[in-house]
């Protein structure tokens, strides 16, 4: 299933997730036109080493690793779900408290995926340590959690594909509970010994941030404004 868009419309212009986008896409391709070498040491440099973290090194790519991104369809799949559901929770929390909201969820992404190596099987765990993590999608997907919470039945429009391709409505609760639900079963396979290059409890981490953080500061969507129109009744003579 691919969204294409939500009938969720929003009040303000999400400034902020057009920036978001526009610096993720920006970064990429600065690297990305400097040849696949240049991209393949910005990931190094500027993606998330689980071992430096522990060891309390290069902490900054904590931040960092949120705007990398490994090829083109990594990229878009990324922006595609920022688009369609960015602009709804930034219109609830407001613009800069947004951005901290996005910041800390990709935070609790990459301390999620780190604390996931360190219980995994130990013939994995040296290995995982020291490969760099890099993506928007978990501080994404702390978006993606807040939107279930805060609009669960907006309506998504979502490309099926299967033995025939249509084009069908779902409610944000299913499809993103869905979503989720694949996140963890899979989470819970990398842990018995699978080796993906999906950091899935980086999404499940920055999902479950976005959730506690929704709830815990008590955040609401905004009220629709009701239009009243009264009519006035002039007599014609």
């Amino acid at each position: 299933m691919l969204p294409l868009y939500d009938e969720n419309r929003s009040y303000t212009t999400p400034v902020v997730t057009y920036i978001l986008i526009a610096t993720n896409v920006a970064i990429f391709f600065y690297f990305f036109f400097q040849g696949l070498s240049s991209l393949e040491n910005a990931i190094k440099t500027l993606g998330v080493i689980p071992i430096y973290i522990i060891n309390g090194r290069r902490l900054w790519t904590l931040i960092t690793s949120m705007f990398m991104h490994a090829d083109i369809l990594h990229l878009g799949g990324n922006m595609l779900y920022l688009y369609i559901f960015g602009d709804n929770v930034e219109d609830a929390f407001g613009r800069l408290k947004y951005l901290v909201f996005y910041l800390l969820c990709g935070l609790g992404a990459s301390l999620i995926h780190i604390l996931s190596i360190m219980v995994s099987l130990p013939t994995i765990r040296a290995l995982n340590l020291r490969i760099p993590a890099v993506g928007a999608s978990g501080a994404i997907s702390g978006v993606l959690g807040a939107y279930m919470v805060l609009y669960p039945h907006a309506r998504i429009r979502t490309l099926v594909m299967t033995w025939i391709i249509t084009i069908v409505t779902i409610p944000a609760y299913y499809y993103i509970g869905m979503w989720f639900l694949y996140q963890f079963l899979m989470g819970v396979w990398s842990l018995t010994g699978l080796f993906s290059n999906v950091a899935f409890w980086a999404h499940i981490g920055g999902f479950v941030t976005g959730i506690l953080i929704v709830k815990l500061f008590r955040v609401r969507p905004k009220r629709r404004r009701r239009i009243i129109y009264r009519y006035y009744y002039v007599p014609v003579y």
